[in-house]
């Protein structure tokens, strides 16, 4: 499909088919090339040329490059004072992802143990054991507070058949790493944890064969899964000494600001701040992760699509405070750099959220691999820059996650 855009819009990947103007003001010999050399995309754009048109069926679109600047309008944008608490500072020294990354698998691997033993006791009708729950929720606590992004982003990695269980800990970790951005106080980052990590056990009491359904759910079928909220809340209510912010996260987790969410359809301000950070933390975890019916998205692509939904479904001033969480291009995201080489981000620079710590591994002139190279893009003398997000399906780099998180594909 072809496209007309301005010669700012243009970056390496794309495919250009026209330059629109005199053919005087081409600067190449042939005007129907992918843009691959920095070099050239610099001569085009020095040019007299201000339009040309593009095939996105042979190469990149325009979102590659409009990542940041779209999320930085976001981040720009002016929320309800009401709803944006301070941003917080933390109260502890935090370490580099890497020194994280073997804790924080190891308290994956304890997660999943433990909420599925919690969901099969759901399903048999068993109440929820609330001290058990807390003493995980204290160690995901603990490896977010030295490493934000660590744990979210090994979580990440759940296979379709783990989604179920993964998913609620990867919920937990996100919203412990939000309610820390949002400077709430201890007492209420744990509940918050604890939330995240209960807020769908009413999926434990949906057929099992309709949660992991790989086709097109039927009307009937979707009813049901509308029905976790309620269910899930009724079952908590059955427990002993759960946490009032977990029931009430459970229960709204799927309500949207715009008043078409479920199962009440409540509007902006009848929706608590727990449940808008679970309604952020829920789908981001969705769409990043491999379904029985769909591949994960990229990490920031999925970011841009939330914030393409933002004003309808989110509140702003929490989905402000999530993606400074996460950062613009969070860990795992696969980025060019302005050098013409392609790297993987590894870490956060949180004063910095366009300039992540990257490991660069390929150019993309010659083609090759090289040996990887970790590069802080936020140090004073880097060159390089981020100047577009590359699509992992694009380029097939089959041990992509390995190279950010030690973990073989």
């Amino acid at each position: 499909m072809r496209k007309k855009i301005s010669v700012d819009e243009l970056e390496l990947g794309m495919f250009l088919v026209e330059i629109c103007g005199s053919w005087i003001n081409n600067p190449f010999w042939r005007s129907s090339l992918v843009l691959t050399d920095p070099k050239d995309l610099a001569l085009l754009r020095a040019s007299k040329v201000r339009e040309v048109w593009i095939d996105v069926s042979k190469g990149d679109d325009v979102f590659a490059s409009t990542v940041a600047a779209e999320l930085q309008l976001i981040l720009d944008a002016e929320p309800d004072p009401i709803t944006a608490p301070a941003i917080a500072i933390s109260d502890r020294t935090p370490v580099p992802s890497a020194d994280e990354i073997a804790r924080a698998a190891r308290i994956c691997a304890a997660g999943k143990e433990a909420v599925t033993s919690m969901f099969h006791e759901a399903r048999m009708g068993n109440t929820v054991d609330a001290e058990g729950i807390a003493t995980l929720v204290d160690e995901i606590t603990d490896s977010v507070a030295r490493n934000t992004t660590a744990l979210i982003s090994l979580a990440r990695l759940k296979t379709a058949d783990d989604y179920t269980y993964m998913h609620s800990v990867a919920v937990c970790a996100m919203m412990i790493a939000l309610a820390r951005q949002l400077n709430l106080p201890t007492d209420v980052v744990r509940s918050a944890g604890v939330a995240g990590l209960l807020h769908d056990v009413g999926k434990m009491l949906v057929p099992i064969e309709i949660l992991n359904k790989p086709g097109k759910l039927t009307d009937s079928e979707f009813t049901m899964i509308k029905a976790h909220p309620v269910k899930g809340h009724a079952f908590l209510m059955e427990s002993a000494n759960i946490d009032p912010i977990a029931l009430e996260v459970c229960l709204h987790h799927h309500e949207k600001v715009d008043g078409t969410g479920y199962p009440e359809g409540l509007k902006g301000p009848e929706i608590s701040i727990y449940a808008k950070m679970a309604a952020v933390c829920d789908v981001y975890d969705a769409i990043t992760s491999n379904r029985p019916y769909k591949s994960g998205w990229d990490p920031s692509e999925s970011l841009r699509q939330m914030g393409q939904w933002a004003n309808g479904h989110f509140d702003l001033a929490v989905f402000q405070a999530f993606v400074k969480t996460l950062g613009i291009y969070p860990v795992g995201s696969l980025v060019q750099l302005s050098s013409g080489r392609i790297g993987v981000v590894t870490d956060q620079n949180k004063g910095a959220l366009t300039m992540p710590v990257v490991k660069i591994f390929y150019v993309i002139s010659s083609a090759q691999r090289i040996e990887p190279l970790v590069v802080d893009l936020s140090k004073r003398g880097c060159k390089e820059k981020v100047i577009a997000r590359e699509d992992p399906t694009k380029w097939k780099f089959a041990d992509l996650n390995a190279m950010w998180s030690g973990v073989p594909s």
